[in-house]
């Protein structure tokens, strides 16, 4: 990174105390960064990856029509805004546990990104934990697109290891209509994760890498319930 932003002082733009420590809006140049207690957690300077989580779970689902989409995480945006952008999904469903960042898409800087797709009436928007939601919901998805940490090895938190673990796959695949597809960023492959998927009876499971500028590739983990 050669840009002369590179090396200014980022800009705090807001800091919360939120229900899992504290979160920060901050702006480096032209890009915007979330950080939650002193950890980078990302920015807006790319979303090859997150519109890829989306992209990758609807062509999984072979032509269905109008499926109904979970998103785990607003974060930034990229995976919401580019799952609003095309007409082929139905239900959009966002759940997000950090009320700062729901507050920064709503009307703060944030909404630059999501601004379109927070207005279409098939998206809603759900203010809680994405490891409770999938084990205590009733509702039904034909895809779960989930980038809440760093990767199934590296959780933002310790309780969202939950998510990775045969419990948590089972509630993943209880939440997914027949042939719905579960789809989970990383950010490097995990081999182990794989296994972890088709150990709890996900078909079709594949790893997506995506090169970055250095270092290993981001990565979408896919499967596929049976049915």
């Amino acid at each position: 990174m050669t840009a002369a932003y590179a090396y200014d002082t980022p800009e705090v733009l807001d800091r919360r105390e939120g229900p899992y420590g504290e979160v920060v809006l901050r702006r480096h140049g032209p890009l915007l960064q979330i950080i939650a207690n002193g950890c980078f957690l990302m920015d807006t300077s790319d979303g090859r990856s997150e519109r890829l989580l989306v992209d990758a779970a609807l062509d999984a689902l072979d032509g269905r029509a109008a499926p109904e989409v979970l998103i785990g995480g607003l974060g930034v945006g990229f995976s919401l805004a580019h799952a609003a952008a095309n007409p082929r999904w139905g239900r959009i469903t966002v759940v997000e546990r950090e009320p700062a960042v729901v507050a920064w898409h709503r009307a703060g800087p944030l909404a630059e990104m999501s601004a379109a797709a927070l207005a279409d009436p098939r998206t809603h928007i759900v203010e809680t934990d994405l490891v409770a939601y999938v084990r205590e919901t009733s509702a039904a998805f034909d895809a779960l697109c989930l980038d809440i940490d760093n990767g199934p090895g590296w959780t933002v938190t310790e309780d969202n290891g939950g998510l990775y673990t045969p419990a948590g796959l089972a509630d993943c695949a209880r939440v997914l209509r027949p042939g719905g597809v579960l789809a989970v960023w990383s950010a490097e492959p995990s081999p182990k994760f794989e296994g972890s998927l088709q150990n709890a009876g996900f078909q079709r499971v594949r790893t997506e890498e995506i090169p970055v500028a250095r270092g290993v590739p981001d990565a979408v983990h896919l499967a596929v319930r049976p049915g």
